[in-house]
């Protein structure tokens, strides 16, 4: 039986009989809720939080349950039995590689790893002071330039190929991102190492002939990888698909994406985390910071999130992830302090009751910077497994019936309709 809302509008007597499908009311049939003069019935949801704008089997969040599944799989247990390849390939392609298909998916990913000179002459071009995610962005966009026809979506224009260029590509960009902001020259790609340690040989090989990181290093980068590769209708992945929506391409979508990601209330949380642990600077003074939370004098950073009203499932995996980083590099003199503070907000009432449970972001940035990273990096490093997510939503974008080019309504209240003043009367 189908469900529906029956509702009496006030305004002018009628009843209508709304379809509930999938736990939503469309907003065609909420507009045909029509006043006087015909004008139809439209919500108003500032950032969207309670409009779901698209039909999405990519990945499914439950906040209050700390839940978070790509096509299905528990995100823990992908962390633990799978590489971020083959979780791209599940995002793009809707199910885990068989042996053969992570086999050709790998050895199609190698060999695209390289960039266009041209492209590296534009990295080079920015002064050595500017943000990598600029650079970065600029590069992807600078793509649809190189592969122009990567702005059809149809298979004549082969958009899988397109797909693999950018999830091969990525680590490449960001490794002489991070290489030129720190004056160092480029280090090339080898066909002969895997992805991900392709890409911290990229980032950190100086003079030595061979640069092997260490395989506790190698898998950590790996799970944070996964961990980020995709989290439903945030605002990076809603302006991919938005920027989709008009034709464009994967390359532009993707770029407008990093855009969005580059925001500090989007990507910078990690590194806000930091500053706030700085700031504490002792374990002894947490309670004095706890208080001063409570007292609304000082902003909690790390933990409570606008979708999960539970343990983040991202950060127990990555709280375990710490400590095998932390037995290569050494245990970061600020984790005593984050953790210490996990305790204290854990049992502490006030939080318990505002359900503020530590978020991904509360580890994740302690790790990068013992791994070596400066903070400028961190949103470099969520965009790049990011953009295996930001791919599948592209795809799904282009290739569904029901989607449109996005334009959505407004309530306008500057002034009413009135007549020009000429310049000569105007007083």
């Amino acid at each position: 039986m189908e469900e529906s809302l029956t509702v009496r509008d006030n305004r002018t007597g009628e009843t209508y009989e709304l379809p509930i499908t999938d736990g939503t009311i469309r907003a065609k049939d909420l507009y045909a809720v029509r006043d006087a003069a015909g004008q139809g019935l439209v919500s108003f949801d500032p950032g969207m939080f309670n409009t779901a704008v698209c039909h999405s089997s990519v990945a499914y969040i439950d906040g209050d349950a700390g839940i978070l599944d790509y096509r299905g799989y528990p995100i823990d247990e992908l962390a633990e039995h799978c590489t971020y390849l083959e979780v791209a390939y599940l995002l793009v392609y809707g199910e885990l590689p068989t042996p053969p298909q992570l086999s050709a998916w790998e050895a199609e990913i190698t060999i695209h790893r390289f960039i266009p000179e041209n492209v590296k002459k534009l990295i080079d071009a920015f002064p050595y002071d500017a943000h990598p995610m600029s650079k970065l962005m600029s590069a992807v966009s600078s793509f649809h330039t190189f592969y122009p026809e990567s702005r059809e979506s149809d298979e004549q224009h082969r958009p899988e190929l397109q797909i693999r260029r950018l999830i091969a590509k990525m680590p490449t960009l960001a490794a002489f991102s991070y290489r030129h902001s720190e004056g160092l020259p480029f280090v090339y790609p080898v066909d002969d190492v895997p992805y991900v340690e392709n890409f911290l040989r990229m980032l950190f090989k100086m003079g030595e002939r061979e640069y092997r990181p260490d395989p506790r290093l190698v898998r950590a980068m790996d799970v944070l990888f996964m961990l980020h590769a995709d989290h439903e209708q945030n605002c990076s992945t809603t302006t991919v698909r938005t920027v989709a929506s008009s034709g464009n391409g994967p390359y532009t979508s993707v770029s407008a994406g990093i855009g969005a990601l580059f925001g500090p209330l989007h990507g910078g949380a990690n590194e806000a985390v930091l500053r706030m642990l700085r700031e504490i600077g002792t374990k002894d003074r947490v309670p004095e910071f706890i208080a001063g939370v409570k007292a609304g004098g000082a902003r909690l950073m790390g933990f409570g999130h606008r979708v999960y009203k539970n343990y983040d499932p991202r950060a127990r995996i990555i709280k375990n992830t710490a400590h095998d980083v932390f037995e290569v590099t050494g245990v970061n003199p600020l984790l005593e302090i984050a953790l210490e503070l996990e305790r204290i907000a854990l049992e502490d009432e006030y939080f318990v009751k505002r359900r503020l449970y530590p978020n991904v972001d509360f580890y994740s940035g302690l790790i990068y910077e013992a791994m070596g990273f400066s903070p400028q990096m961190f949103t470099v490093l969520f965009a790049i497994p990011r953009t295996a997510g930001w791919l599948a939503q592209w795809r799904e974008q282009v290739t569904d019936s029901e989607q449109k080019i996005v334009r959505p309504k407004q309530i306008y209240t500057g002034h009413p309709r009135r007549a020009v003043v000429p310049l000569d009367q105007r007083g």
